[in-house]
């Protein structure tokens, strides 16, 4: 199979691509960089200076034999000679975004915990149970290093063990020789332990640790440690996907997710990628005015011939920032793809550009729970009434349940305030639910109407009206980000002659 990262990303013309696609190890480098930086120089100018093992015995302590660090402890990797800019132990560095990693993916490989307290135990569950972690293989085990000795002393060691221990100095590095001795030569290590010590950390990454995390430790600490050191510089780009659903038929969760898309593109200057999942009656293509294309067919029918090169072909142009990848919307042909075929294709998708933005049908199927369970974002789109209601408690419950470490899903309320209808009041709805609308939008069939038939974005046909304004809002909420600024044409007699 081709490699998407070897190459050319369609979005490579676009200006603006740099400023919002950031590769992930780049920016978690440039932020231990000046955390680790920092806490060294406040350290280092508060404390004098003192042997971290002192407490244990006097002189610098010895380093594990060669060949036994070679056996159980896999060398940083290339580049790190420095290991505290590629490193980060919990205790120095306290910013832990979950946005950074939300796009992660930890790699196929087996990965055992050995936690020795209780909080330990059920972060280590945690994270072995995260969304990111289900190609991996998991083991949580009780009982620290020893157990972990123990264990190894029978059957061969994993890609990556954590283990937790409250000894420092001698007593720490005693552990992990006996540790070096049952370990495989290509096995990482990561310890936990009780001490905020930065020269412990130090000594620790020299005698061949990959990494040092300070307990209480959380399970999105793990993950990122995690995808840290199991970061490929060849991995391509990976884009952010936010899942539009409706919670029943007619809710409008289409319309919503293309106009986001629309105004993510266009207000917020982002490359962006609409899929549109629902093959046999989406509306993307009709909605942006384009001819329906067998991309979406063709790729999940072969999903192995899928590159960045044909992604590229498949995808239908928009706007200059706005891409489609539609659905061929007709009923020739029967749409069997299993749940793998699907996952390929949105894994393969999100190269593509920094914002995917995913228009799932109202239907129920593995492949789509699949689909609303890794996405990074979720928006259930409602309208005010007692199926709505129900169906989004329903959806509500089981992504808390399936995504016990991501945010709640959005919730936008559409086709309020319509005339002659009876609705469920905003506040009895959220409450029910549990979560705060992002948006209130207003009915009106008179612009919806008019957009759809005319193959218009509803902030084209009334830029000044209150749905625009709370599509607006519904952007700014999900993104955490304000519309781009735009350039006024200067009106000053001066200006108009520098232009001549």
């Amino acid at each position: 199979m081709a490699n998407p990262a070897k190459h050319n990303d369609p979005f490579d013309s676009l200006d603006d691509l740099d400023d919002e696609f950031v590769d992930y190890k780049a920016r978690l480098d440039a932020e231990d960089d000046y955390a680790v930086d920092s806490y060294a120089a406040s350290y280092a100018a508060e404390t004098p200076a003192r042997d971290p093992f002192a407490d244990a015995f006097d002189d610098e302590p010895e380093a594990l034999p060669a060949d036994l660090q070679r056996q159980a402890f896999a060398a940083p990797a290339s580049g790190s000679a420095a290991p505290l800019s590629l490193r980060e132990p919990a205790g120095l560095h306290f910013s832990h975004d979950d946005e950074d990693i939300g796009a992660i993916s930890i790699p196929r490989i087996a990965i055992h915990f050995f936690p020795d307290n209780e909080a330990s135990v059920a972060a280590c569950d945690a994270a072995a149970l995260d969304r990111r972690m289900t190609r991996a293989q998991s083991l949580v085990r009780r009982g620290g290093i020893a157990e972990a000795i123990e264990t190894y002393r029978h059957e061969p060691t994993p890609s990556l063990i954590f283990v937790e221990s409250a000894a420092r100095g001698r007593d720490l590095l005693d552990q992990l020789g006996q540790l070096a001795e049952v370990c495989d030569a290509n096995t990482k290590v990561v310890v936990i332990g009780a001490h905020n010590d930065i020269s412990l950390y130090r000594e620790l990454i020299r005698q061949g640790v990959s990494d040092y995390l300070v307990a209480p430790v959380q399970p999105m600490q793990l993950i990122k440690s995690i995808a840290t050191l199991f970061n490929d510089p060849e991995t391509p780009f990976v884009g952010r996907t936010i899942a539009f659903v409706g919670a029943r038929g007619g809710a409008g969760s289409s319309s919503i997710a293309h106009n986001f898309a629309y105004n993510l593109s266009e207000q917020m200057q982002s490359n962006t990628v609409i899929v549109d999942y629902d093959l046999p009656f989406g509306t993307a293509g009709l909605d942006f005015n384009q001819d329906p294309l067998q991309g979406m067919a063709e790729a999940l029918n072969e999903p192995d011939r899928l590159d960045s090169v044909l992604l590229d072909r498949m995808l239908a142009k928009c706007t200059d920032r706005l891409s489609l990848f539609s659905a061929p919307a007709a009923l020739d042909q029967d749409y069997t793809a299993d749940q793998d075929a699907y996952d390929e294709v949105t894994r393969k998708v999100r190269s593509a550009a920094p914002y995917i933005v995913m228009d799932l049908p109202h239907l129920w199927s593995p492949w789509l729970k699949a689909n609303l369970i890794a996405a990074d974002e979720v928006v259930i789109v409602a309208t005010p009434d007692l199926a709505s209601l129900r169906n989004a408690k329903n959806i509500i419950d089981l992504l808390k349940h399936s995504r016990p470490n991501d945010a709640a899903p959005k919730l936008v309320l559409n086709q309020t305030e319509m005339p002659g209808r009876p609705e469920i009041p905003v506040k009895d709805f959220t409450a029910a639910l549990g979560i705060e609308p992002c948006a209130l939008i207003p009915f009106d069939a008179k612009l919806f109407g008019q957009a759809s038939n005319n193959g218009q974005m509803l902030s084209e046909v009334a830029p000044a009206g209150k749905v625009a304004d709370a599509m607006a809002q519904l952007t700014a909420r999900i993104t955490g980000r304000n519309p781009e600024p735009k350039t006024k044409k200067s009106s000053s007699f001066l200006g108009n002659l520098f232009k001549k």
